[in-house]
This record gives C-alpha cells, structure tokens and sequence, in this order.
C-alpha cells in the first residue's frame, strides 16, 4: 500500500468527534453573547450559514473543548467569512484554564495559518502525533483575515478518532463464571 493510499484509508477512517464533546466543561472566552459559540459547534446550528460565534472586544477568542473519552486528533474545520475569518488558529492539548493572559505561555501543539480554502470548508490535517491522546483541546483564534476588530465563525468540526479504552464497569469477575 502506498503513503498516498494509507493517507486516504486513515481519513476515510475518521469521525466527526462532535458527539464526544463534554458540553457542561465547554468554555469560550470573549464572544459575543448573541453570537454564542454553540453556532459554529453544534449540530444543525454549524450547518446554517446565518449562525455564528463572533468575537466581542477584539478579533481573538479562546475556545475549551473537553471529551467525554479520549479521542486521536486527525483535522479541523474552521469555516468563515473570507474577511472576517480567522487566521491564525493556535491548538493546546490537554492545556486546562487557559487565559488570555497565559495563552502565550505554553508553545502549541500545532498551529494553522488557514487559507481562503480553509474558509470554505477545506480541512486542515493536523500534526497527529501531537494529538494522540487528547482529553480536551484548547482552540486560540489569534486573529483574522483582514485584521479588524470582529472575528467571525461559521463552524468548527473535529475529526479524529476514539481511543478504545477498558470499560471498567462491564468487566465481571472471573469468579463469577465458575461453576
């Protein structure tokens, strides 16, 4: 099998990680309120090109986005307008409370400068092996296309994999089965 064939194969083999994310730890930091995250996010909402999230005091936002099992990283869609979308896309794995303050201070576990057919729906495939064993992913929007003071997002989608993990609660006892 060739590099190429792999490479197809292994997207092909890639979901839409939107039904593993743990809603109640999400976290969005300067958005505006009528322009809530759960737009570009959920389901439905992502779809409808009316819908976004929209930076409120300036162009960055800094999104938190936990699992509910741990799951591999392979791409990200980030959807926006051509002037008003985001630009510089800055990801953190497993990186909890973050600020604005302290968000500079940690180097990122991959970073995308997203072009016009990034806008457009085109995915960005990530460095996978900085994302194998991801419990939350920490999204920074540092800037936007056109440099001005609103950013907006039309979606953002996940695409990876779960990691298979023991499910301590349907193991029985081996005794259990003995006669």
């Amino acid at each position: 099998m060739s590099a190429e064939s792999a490479a197809t194969t292994m997207l092909r083999s890639q979901v839409d990680l939107l039904d593993f994310i743990d809603w109640s730890g999400v976290e969005c930091l300067n958005y505006n309120s009528s322009h809530p995250l759960p737009n570009a996010v959920k389901q439905g909402y992502r779809e409808d090109d009316g819908l976004n999230l929209e930076s409120d005091a300036d162009e960055q936002l800094l999104i938190y986005l936990p699992f509910t099992q741990v799951v591999k990283l392979h791409s990200i869609v980030v959807k926006g307008p051509e002037e008003e979308g985001p630009k510089t896309v800055k990801l953190f794995s497993n990186r909890e409370h973050m600020g604005f303050s302290n968000v500079n201070d940690f180097p990122p576990s991959d970073t995308a400068v997203l072009s016009s057919d990034n806008l457009k729906g085109h995915p960005v495939v990530l460095k996978f092996v900085k994302f194998q064993n991801v419990r939350s992913l920490t999204i920074f929007i540092e800037d936007n296309q056109s440099g001005s003071e609103i950013t907006k997002v039309l979606k953002i989608a996940l695409f990876g994999t779960t990691v298979e993990t023991t499910d301590m609660k349907g193991l029985k006892k081996i005794e259990d089965h003995q006669h």
